[in-house]
């Protein structure tokens, strides 16, 4: 059943990458107020990307002194949470588990209800409230997921997706092959990099139909690496600049296409972009141009909102516990595969 009270308040946890964010969020009839949204983030070396069992490690070390600073900064007691939050996947399986394994203590330490969250969902959702769009066409891309999404009859319905991976483990792995910091994030400084280029090289563009395929890229630039590593910048006649930009524009073309065709599809106007990769200006750019192109707008956040963090998931989480919805604690288990579209959407009309 519904809860009977007007003013709710949610804890959000969400650890299913290398981000733990633990978010506050009240729900009053007529506002909803952000109380606090505090991440903290495991950064592995240079070269390397972040393994499951060290994230989740991560994560159990700072979940409890995370939950406390988030309550202490939003300026609640545990008695005044009615609900906990926590994102029950998709994402990596041992960062996923040790978050949930906090959340379960904490709905059983407080006496309050756990309600499990789609991550992707978690993503809309906030995205939604932070822009006001009102029903755009959703590009959501980060490290681990990418997809096309619009809303109907209930179901974010997914219409266009990668075929293998993320265009984030994209740039992230890139990141890796010539070895760019992973501090504040490996894309963040693939962008910053891309700025610098001047030459356009030549890239395999695969879209098939309203999907696609980012490891071809991948491979692609990866040997244009090599190249440059062998030959230096004189010789190959480019840069690692040249290679970063080249990478974006290819990857960021690729999505402003099948996101137009789903723009067409439904006869939308406005597109939403969420997700981490979200944050890069380049791509929001380019997204502009389409939609202006086509009488449009986009709507996009900053690194607060498009960067996983809890605040998202206390909102989805709010969302549907307001229609009644919770998770017992035997049936709060995680999955690194829990599809957008499975998701119920009750709180939409």
């Amino acid at each position: 059943m519904a809860p009977q009270k007007t003013s709710l308040i949610a804890l959000g946890c969400e650890g299913s990458a290398n981000k733990l964010g633990i978010g506050v969020m009240r729900h009053t009839p007529t506002r909803t107020v952000i109380l606090a949204n505090l991440r903290r983030t495991f950064v592995p070396p240079p070269g390397a990307g972040f393994l499951p069992k060290d994230t989740a490690a991560h994560h159990r070390a700072h979940f409890a002194s995370l939950a406390r600073a988030a309550l202490a900064a939003a300026g609640v007691a545990p008695s005044d949470v009615d609900c906990v939050c926590f994102t029950r996947g998709p994402g990596m399986g041992a960062p996923l588990t040790a978050v949930a394994v906090g959340a379960r203590a904490l709905s059983l330490l407080w006496g309050v209800p756990l309600v499990g969250v789609n991550h992707c969902v978690g993503h809309i959702e906030m995205g939604r409230h932070v822009t006001g769009a009102e029903d755009p066409v959703v590009l959501y891309v980060s490290g681990g997921n990418s997809q096309v999404i619009a809303y109907a009859e209930r179901r974010y319905r997914i219409f266009g997706e990668t075929l293998d991976i993320a265009v984030g483990n994209c740039l992230d792995r890139f990141a890796r092959t010539l070895g760019i910091s992973n501090d504040p994030a490996p894309g963040y400084n693939i962008e910053q990099m891309a700025r610098r280029g001047r030459r356009l090289l030549d890239l395999p563009y695969t879209v098939k139909g309203m999907d696609c395929c980012f490891s071809g890229v991948l491979a692609a630039v990866d040997a244009l690496a090599a190249e440059l590593r062998a030959r230096g910048p004189d010789g190959a006649g480019f840069t690692p600049e040249d290679l970063c930009f080249s990478l974006q524009e290819t990857v960021f073309a690729m999505l402003v296409e099948i996101t137009e065709r789903a723009m067409a599809h439904v006869d939308a106007s406005q597109v939403l972009i969420v997700g981490g990769v979200g944050c890069n200006e380049r791509l929001q750019e380019m997204m502009g141009l389409m939609a202006r192109q086509r009488g449009g707008s986009v709507f996009a956040t900053d690194e607060r909102f498009c960067i996983d963090n809890g605040i998202m998931i206390a909102q989805a989480g709010l969302l549907a516990y307001k229609t009644g919805y919770t998770t017992p604690v035997p049936e709060s288990v995680c999955t690194q595969r829990f599809r957008t579209d499975e998701v119920y959407v009750e709180w939409r009309d």
